[in-house]
């Protein structure tokens, strides 16, 4: 029985229905509101519990005043009889409400708190935020730290849910209370109510004090907060390259420089914490003492009971617990706001590349290129990609070389689409590029290159991003193809999984670099797409695995149109033809044979390469 409720409930809300329109407004309140909008009921019934749940507890301290007003009409040894003869539908009327209404509103706010909005309501954020921010750009996470952004993601959810509940169970809770507080001691005496009316007041302004300066430092506090955080992601994924150039030291005082700012704002918002907790101190003294002094003379002058008295001043104690706590909450839900602003500004932040409303899928025929007159610049004025044609016809192999920086691998960007061109056109086989789907496009090409990062899962799931559908014989064969299935059979990982099931590490660290390239070259040969792009395919490989692995990236390269970058010529010398750029130009275009002939750039890069390689400044640089 208690299982289907709780299924009924947990299911109530479904954080990963399909929605088009994942991007929240920048404004805070829109932000919220763009979330809150899918769940409107389940809040809108906490919303009339946690006015229920105040109304009943101010209820129960009336009831104990009452009780000792009802003692005192009656004699030690009257016994129950007594009591229940004359007052037992008042004393009935207390039981339901405390023993049976009271545990029902209690335990459908937790069953819509715990099994509705806390699995539901805050995962729904997390998941559209984390959908939204995995469509961006490629620009988009290059200019931020990725462990900032991931900070930002999931703090969304979290903030956004504790706000609202916040409110329902603190700031509704506490008003409703503080209502039912000043009905209940006005009907005593006006003077008390007078008291507590005075009393909420000051706290309101207390309130309008502190609550922005609240806000302003917790949304300071959280941007040092995520800064902090995407140093330390930085510094740990990038652990290898610190310890193998010696800079802990250096590392640490950068480290520092960003404790130190996190610091300086957490001091700063500590300080005004402490002025609230002071002031808040300061007023309930005055307030409480003041209502006890009243309550003790309206009880000697013989118009309040002793049990007026009771109640009254454990209505008072309680609303005192319960702005200090209110106080408290608003501390934290202002640290909330300000990491809600934080990650809205980020969340809110439209894509930088997407489809066109019209965009169709791309359908290959003939896989010809062509590129016409593209200028391309990164938003600066000049450099990079200037004015730029060039026609790759289907089945055509061709290399592109250059010196670094010449706008080889910029040239593959613009063909995958990461980044739109700033001025012609790139079609393939007849269609404009920027008009089909970014998924369609780059399905149909298949790319190893140079800086191969395989995602933290097993080797299996690694290769079938080439084509998930594949069976155990192609993925087998693909991994042979690669010169990877040694190597992939010997694999153990600390948690016992061997082979294809083998876990590789953050980015693929577990494995050598000439391991990871096999295991990406396996992975476009499963996907066998029509256009292959090669940037340094084999440039982490040994001499020997080259070779096994050149005869099978031949017979991969069959049929297909190709682009292949390298630095090491004699790995491309044999295509069909070879284009030379320079400073975002092609300056060159021929066979191998033509262009040493005609001893310009290309002749100068060859003859300057020992074993096939160019120097190595220029290597690294690219």
């Amino acid at each position: 029985m208690m299982n289907r409720i709780f299924k009924t409930f947990e299911t109530w809300i479904d954080p990963f229905a399909e929605r088009a329109d994942l991007r929240p407004p920048q404004p805070l309140l829109s932000f919220v509101w763009f979330y809150l909008r899918q769940a409107k009921l389940p809040f809108f019934l906490m919303l009339v519990l946690g006015g229920a749940t105040a109304g009943i507890e101010a209820a129960t301290f009336w009831y104990v005043g009452r009780i000792v007003d009802i003692l005192d009409t009656l004699k030690p040894g009257d016994g129950w009889s007594r009591l229940i003869a004359a007052h037992g539908l008042e004393l009935l009327t207390m039981l339901l409400l405390v023993g049976v209404v009271r545990f029902l509103v209690t335990f459908l706010t937790a069953l819509i708190d715990q099994q509705v909005i806390t699995p539901g309501f805050y995962n729904l954020v997390r998941w559209q935020s984390y959908v939204h921010v995995a469509r961006q750009s490629i620009s988009f996470f290059q200019n931020d730290f990725s462990g900032r952004i991931v900070t930002k993601v999931w703090s969304a959810g979290q903030a956004t849910g504790d706000v609202m509940t916040s409110f329902m169970e603190s700031i509704w809770f506490v008003a409703i209370y503080a209502v039912s507080t000043l009905v209940l001691i006005g009907s005593l005496d006006l003077k008390l109510a007078a008291i507590v009316m005075l009393w909420i007041v000051a706290f309101a302004f207390l309130a309008r004090y502190f609550v922005p300066r609240i806000r302003e430092h917790s949304r300071a506090s959280a941007e040092a907060s995520s800064m902090l955080s995407g140093r330390m992601v930085d510094a740990y994924s990038n652990i290898q390259t610190l310890r193998l150039f010696g800079r802990a030291e250096e590392n640490d005082r950068y480290m520092r420089a960003g404790f130190d700012i996190y610091q300086e704002t957490i001091l700063r918002f500590t300080r005004l914490l402490t002025g609230v907790r002071a002031s808040m101190s300061l007023l309930s003294g005055i307030m409480i003492v003041s209502m006890a002094a009243l309550s003790i003379h309206l009880w000697l002058s013989g118009l309040v009971t002793s049990g007026a008295v009771a109640f009254t001043m454990a209505l008072v104690l309680r609303l005192n617990f319960l702005l200090g706590r209110l106080m408290t909450q608003l501390n934290g839900i202002m640290r909330n706001i300000g990491t809600i602003q934080n990650s809205a500004d980020l969340l809110s932040q439209p894509i930088g590349l997407v489809d066109r409303p019209e965009a169709k899928p791309l359908v290959i025929r003939q896989p010809d290129i062509r590129f016409e007159n593209v200028r391309f610049h990164y938003g600066r004025e000049s450099g990079v990609i200037d004015d730029l044609s060039l026609t790759v016809r289907p089945g055509e192999k061709v290399g592109i070389v250059g010196r670094s920086g010449a706008g080889k691998s910029t040239l593959v960007n613009l063909l995958l689409r990461f980044y739109d061109v700033e001025g012609g056109r790139i079609l393939i086989d007849g269609q404009d590029i920027a008009a089909v789907t970014q998924e369609s496009l780059r399905g149909q090409i298949g790319m190893v290159s140079q800086d191969t990062s395989l995602l933290h899962r097993s080797i299996r799931d690694n290769i079938l991003f080439g084509r998930p559908d594949a069976d155990e014989a192609a993925l087998r064969d693909a991994a042979e193809k690669a010169e990877a299935l040694a190597f992939i059979e010997q694999l153990s990982d600390q948690r016992g999984r061997t082979g294809f099931d083998a876990h590789v590490g953050e980015r693929g660290v577990k494995l050598s670099g000439g391991q990871r390239q096999r295991i990406a070259i396996a992975r476009v040969m499963l996907k066998n797409a029509p256009i292959l792009v090669l940037d340094e395919a084999t440039s982490a490989l040994d001499s020997e695995v080259e070779a096994a692995i050149q005869s099978n990236l031949e017979r991969l390269m069959q049929g297909k149109t190709v682009l292949a970058i390298a630095h090491r010529l004699s790995t491309i010398a044999a295509l069909d033809r070879l284009v030379v750029m320079d400073r975002g130009r092609i300056v060159e275009d021929g066979t191998h044979q033509e262009l040493i002939r005609r001893g310009g750039l290309y002749a100068d890069l060859w003859s300057r390469q020992s074993g096939g390689f160019i120097g190595r400044d220029e290597a690294a640089a690219e």
